[in-house]
């Protein structure tokens, strides 16, 4: 029986740099990158106006990542997500991903404080500038009021990582 791939996720604060760091990781593990953002834009183009448009699409590709997912790690390729894994409802998603594989995993958590995401996000509104309409101090609020930071309960291999 072949070797399982092994899954890498991210949890972190909007604008903590979870698709920059999972760019890195997937480079450095020789892993396949799967960005949430590029199948949400791939599939509904010009759909997400608001942040329950993206909830309710996101829901909606999710059971085809899932299989996508588990298809590629079934063959031995390691799989870096950038998916955010921000609630518990989330990482529960990811893990169960995992466990009907039986596949390792790594959640990395970005410890940002409110300060360095938003700076970052202000950094982030120059360099793409098609984002500013959702990367504000607003946004940032309205999503990071859902934010739940991961527990070793949950079950979880976090490595956590502090500042910027």
């Amino acid at each position: 029986m072949a070797q399982l791939g092994k899954l890498f996720f991210f949890c972190g604060k909007m604008g903590a740099g979870k698709s920059t760091r999972s760019k890195a990781l997937a480079k450095q593990q020789q892993a396949i990158l799967i960005s949430e953002d590029e199948w949400l834009a791939a599939h509904y183009p010009q759909q997400i106006n608001s942040f329950d448009d993206y909830i309710n699409l996101s829901r909606q590709i999710k059971p085809f990542i899932k299989q996508h997912v588990q298809q590629l790690l079934a063959t031995g390729c390691a799989v870096v997500m950038d998916f955010p894994a921000n609630t518990r409802q989330q990482r529960s998603w990811f893990l169960t991903l995992c466990a009907e594989l039986g596949c390792e995993h790594q959640l990395i958590y970005l410890n940002l404080s409110d300060r360095q995401c938003l700076a970052q996000l202000a950094q982030r509104r120059i360099e793409q500038p098609e984002r500013a309409q959702f990367d504000t101090e607003t946004m940032f609020h309205h999503v990071s009021s859902y934010f739940e930071a991961p527990s070793e309960a949950e079950g979880a291999n976090i490595q956590q990582c502090l500042g910027g």
